[in-house]
């Protein structure tokens, strides 16, 4: 993937500052002279993702929104009302991810989790 696209792409994600889909980010990437396809964002938001540079979501709806990724492994708590993302870490998690994998004979344990609830303010 280019180095230039994926510049785009990240500058376009900054400018969200929050999540986005591909489809928004296009979106926001066209009106703002960036002259992008819509496969050119979805194989960039891919690469980043892959790079750890770019955060991945997927909502209860199934369609993957991104953000740019914060410095440390976490999990997001997600509002089903509104959609306000909080980052949480998951010790426990992460413990039993581990556990799990480990009492099944798995190695290399990767995992994601999102909570999903109704924030105070909904």
């Amino acid at each position: 993937m280019s180095k230039k696209s994926n510049s785009k792409v990240l500058a376009g994600l900054e400018r969200v500052g929050g999540f986005a889909s591909a489809q928004e980010l296009h979106l926001v990437l066209n009106r703002d002279s960036e002259s992008i396809g819509l496969t050119t964002v979805y194989r960039a938001l891919q690469s980043l993702v892959d790079e750890k540079a770019v955060d991945i979501l997927r909502k209860e709806d199934g369609e993957a929104i991104f953000r740019l990724c914060g410095a440390t492994h976490h999990h997001h708590l997600v509002c089903k009302s509104c959609g306000k993302t909080v980052e949480i870490e998951g010790g426990v998690i992460e413990k039993w991810a581990e556990q799990s994998g480990a009492e099944n004979g798995f190695r290399d344990i990767g995992h994601t989790a999102e909570i999903f609830g109704i924030c105070a303010a909904c």
